[in-house]
């Protein structure tokens, strides 16, 4: 993606949305899905394991969501892979979804945003998580990056793990949730796209296992809602449903391990996307 193409993130996203369905498959090739593979524990496994879930799954869904910390953890070759990745999924037509959560301040988030939202970089995806919680200004640099060259980002709002209520349902001093600013802010983000009738390029990352009293607003986002905890964590189709409301068509619930799971055939793994899509459309 550069910044010559005509459409940014959001809308690129719903158009592809709109063709294969919300579902987004997460790439997270963790030690326990090599030994499922019958893999080794190395980067030439990892690159299998990873590169064959591109395959599989090109022309099936809109968009993948590999995780940067199952690369790394092989070092440079480790991140090696991440890389050629990348290029498959554009290669194929796949929107990538980088889940990165970096959030940091002045030139080094400047520096994070060259690695993963700048034309050029090969770890450049179509969009990154980003955590906002050194102040959501702090994102600030990234945002303006992504808009100008067509990508996306994803802000940590309310998480599906259950020890991040403590922080994202802090109240500030005006009583809002924490989770609730961080919505307010991409929403902010998003105003000039929704006033033109597209999807806006500011996400959040609101998971799927929320109880569906959360109490929060999501009406004003404007962009895409990213739901991690579905399937092997709990997250069910009828559950999003109950979570999302009337926010349901913005969700890209986000599934990993199920998916993984039934690999390493092909065949396999696109009968279990299939059938996800499947549940999801409802």
């Amino acid at each position: 993606m550069t910044q010559q193409d005509s459409a940014g993130y959001g809308e690129r996203l719903r158009t592809a949305v709109d063709k294969y369905g919300q579902l987004c498959v997460g790439i997270d090739p963790h030690p326990g899905v090599l030994d499922t593979w019958d893999l080794p524990h190395d980067a030439s496994g990892l690159e299998r394991c990873a590169r064959g879930m591109i395959e599989a799954v090109a022309g099936r869904v809109a968009i993948v969501k590999p995780q940067s910390a199952f690369f790394e953890a092989y070092g440079s070759a480790g991140v090696a892979v991440l890389e050629l990745l990348l290029a498959d999924a554009r290669d194929a037509g796949l929107l990538t979804l980088l889940d990165i959560k970096r959030g940091d301040i002045g030139s080094t988030m400047d520096a994070y945003a060259q690695a993963y939202l700048a034309d050029g970089s090969s770890l450049a995806a179509d969009a990154v998580t980003l955590s906002p919680y050194l102040g959501a200004g702090s994102l600030d640099g990234s945002i303006t990056l992504a808009e100008q060259t067509g990508r996306g980002v994803y802000i940590l709002a309310a998480t599906s793990n259950p020890e991040g209520a403590s922080v994202q349902r802090a109240r500030t001093a005006d009583g809002v949730t924490i989770s609730q600013s961080m919505i307010d802010f991409a929403g902010r983000c998003n105003a000039d796209a929704v006033a033109a009738g597209q999807w806006g390029n500011v996400g959040v990352v609101f998971g799927a296992t929320v109880p569906a009293d959360h109490g929060l607003d999501l009406d004003n986002l404007g962009g895409s809602i990213l739901a991690p905890g579905f399937g092997a964590q709990g997250g069910t189709s009828d559950g999003i449903r109950d979570v999302f409301g009337s926010a349901y068509p913005h969700v890209l619930p986000s599934s990993s391990r199920g998916i993984l799971a039934a690999g390493p055939d092909p065949d396999a793994i696109r009968a279990a996307v299939d059938a996800t899509q499947e549940s999801l459309r409802g």
